[in-house]
Order: C-alpha cells, then structure tokens, then sequence
C-alpha cells in the first residue's frame, strides 16, 4: 500500500481496492467452474462497499448478485446497476412489490411467504423466487414437513403467471464435510421432490466460499461467494495468498501522540500493560467504536514503519497504545491494522484469531467513522 502524502487526508481509512475484488473473482469463478456465481454484497458488502464492491465483482464474472434484504438490493439498483440480484432474508411483513418493480429476485422459506410472493407478482409478470429449504443449519427455510405443500404452491403460481422459480436453495453448516455432504443429499432430495409436483429451477445452490472450495461435490449450478471475494479465508489452515486471493480492505490511520515512560508505566485503562522497560508508548486513533475488537486487546497487529507491534493494554472506545520500544516512531507516521502482507500489512485474520473471531466479523465490523476510500481501476474482460 502506498504511503498517503496528502495531509488532508482521512484520520481513519479503510481503504478499498476493487482491483482485488476483480481478481478475486476471477480466481474463484475458474476454481469453482459453476454455470452461475453470486458475487453475495449484502451488509454493504462484508464493509467494503456494496456498489464498488458489486461493480467489481462484475467485471470478474459474478453473473448474478445476493444480498440479505430488499434494502440491500434496492441500494444497488439505484445505483443503476441492473444485474440479477437475490435477497433472501425479509420482514415478517414484507411488501414485495418494491422488490418485484426493481426486478430483484426472493428468497422463499415458507408456503405463507411464497404466496405473499404470488400476490405481489400477480398482474406483474410473476415474481422470480428462489425456494429456500432447511436442510439442516437451523435458520429460515422451509421444513422437510412442509414441502408438499410449498411444492405445491410454487406450481399452482407458476401455472397461474404469479411466480417463476429461478432457483431452489440451501445453506451449508460448514461443521465438517460428512455433515455438508448429508446436507446437500438432502437439497437434492428436496429437488427431486419439487420435480416430481412440476417444478424445475433455473438453478440449484448450496455452496459458499468454503465448501466452493473444498467440496466439489456441492457446487451444483451456481455457487455463492461472499468472504472469498474480498481476500479473507474461510479456512483456518490456508492464507488468503494460499487460495491465490488477495486482501480488499486495507484499515490505517495515523500516530496521534508519542510519549517516552519510564519502567511500570501502564497502558491504557485498568493497567493491563506495564511498560517492562523505558519505552515508547505510540497513540493510534482506533478503537472499538471503529470496529476494532476489545477482544484483541494485549494482542492485535499493528504495523507502523515496516515493523509490526502488538496493542499494549486495552483497545479504547477511540484508540489503542502500541509499545514501540526504542524504534523511531513519530507523529503523523501511518499505522495499518491490517491489509495485504504483500505491503507488509497484517491480515485481518491476524486480528481475528488475537480477538477470537473470524475474519468476516474483522472486516464487516469496521464503523461508518472510518472513512472509505476505493481504489484501483478493475481489468476489463
């Protein structure tokens, strides 16, 4: 990462390059060999950005678009981009018919639901729906026991010119591969089921970025990548770099205050720290108010000069002390928390094991006061 010369810029960055996310995609599209790729921008695109982010993951491939809500989906389109996109996670009374006039596709995980879906696409050339089914993670989807019936629904609506089912769908637990692998058996039975009631999906997806990957098995006819897009690895035993991605988001600011103590000096509140020598005690404006984890407190990354240091003491709603012993740190010297270790930086995953975390909450977690800066021109195909 290049060092910032122009005095007026952020305290607090988070610097996005959609170059990365271009490549990314890219690199994951040819991995995964999928007919379709949803490049999944929701939460404004785990914090990069969700327009920047979704144009990005265009220019890579991304054939379609997933977000969590309607929201999320209606902030893309008013942007002006018009590629596929599914929300899957809806009020309990949603009003479809935004979504359906802003052609953004539903996720469905209920009869009552798939016939409000049905209502709102009735004299509106249908309403394109992704069935969802559990199959095991817990969360919303529809039930084994209530299959027939949203089978049965989905085909009375198609018939009908209310809906068009674009896809039936799943999710992975991710807790090991036999249990994905009994996950997926299970979506395929619900497939063959919703065959035999008259119903054929455009497309069939289960995969994330993980089992994308590790689980070839499970990659059916789409698969949805989110974390992987951005240069953060689901795996605790493979780097970003070792999956051939690289880091998106790069988080720095500036020193705010250097001050030389003596021996015993604490660090921060409750004196966790002491100062085990003379030292230099350096001030970083982010805190948890930021998104940087207390959690990491004693032991987050930070680099400052191409030397990297751990947070001395707590991490502060505003800012955190590093111990930079004896190094010549100054006033306005850059500070990054993480980045790509190509430029030296820590990873966020650094900070998510010294948190006790995942690298998705690192990067998703960082505030709306950390001003973002996008980067990088995207390749062209």
């Amino acid at each position: 990462m290049e060092q910032r010369d122009d005095d007026r810029a952020p305290l607090r960055e988070a610097v996005i390059d959609v170059s990365a996310i271009e490549h990314n995609t890219r690199v994951l599209r040819e991995a995964t060999g999928t007919r379709e790729f949803i490049a999944v921008v929701k939460a404004d695109a785990y914090g990069h950005g969700a327009v920047p982010a979704a144009r990005a993951a265009l220019a890579g491939g991304a054939t379609r678009l997933g977000v969590a809500d309607i929201a999320e989906g209606l902030e893309l389109r008013a942007a002006g981009i018009d590629a596929p996109i599914v929300a899957w996670l809806h009020h309990p009374l949603a009003d479809f018919r935004p979504a359906l006039a802003a052609g953004i596709e539903l996720g469905i995980s209920g009869a009552d639901q798939l016939r409000a879906a049905a209502d709102a696409g009735r004299g509106a050339g249908g309403a394109a729906v992704h069935l969802k089914l559990e199959t095991g993670l817990g969360r919303n989807g529809t039930a084994p026991g209530e299959w027939d019936e949203l089978f049965a629904e989905a085909a009375r609506g198609e018939a009908a010119g209310e809906l068009r089912i674009e896809g039936i769908f799943s999710h992975l637990s991710g807790a090991n591969a036999e249990e994905d692998l009994a996950q997926l058996a299970e979506l395929q039975r619900g497939v063959s089921l919703a065959a035999r009631c008259g119903v054929e999906p455009t497309i069939v997806h289960i995969a994330a970025t993980a089992a994308a990957l590790d689980l070839p098995e499970t990659r059916l006819d789409a698969v949805r990548i989110g974390i992987g897009l951005y240069g953060v690895s689901p795996f605790d035993d493979r780097t970003a770099a070792d999956l051939g991605l690289r880091p998106a988001m790069t988080l720095r600011t500036r020193v705010a205050a250097v001050r030389r103590v003596a021996a015993e000096h604490g660090a921060s509140y409750g004196y966790d720290y002491r100062a085990p020598r003379e030292t230099t005690y350096a001030l970083v404006p982010l805190g948890y108010a930021d998104g940087v984890p207390r959690q990491a407190s004693g032991a987050g990354p930070v680099a400052i000069g191409g030397r990297t240091y751990r947070v001395a003491g707590r991490v502060a709603m505003d800012q955190l002390i590093v111990d930079v012993g004896d190094d010549a740190v100054a006033v306005g010297d850059e500070a990054v928390l993480f980045g790509d270790p190509v430029d030296g930086a820590p990873e966020a995953e650094a900070w998510a094991r010294a948190a006790g975390t995942i690298g998705y909450e690192i990067v998703t977690r960082i505030g709306r006061r950390v001003a973002r800066t996008v980067v990088g021109e995207a390749e062209r195909p």
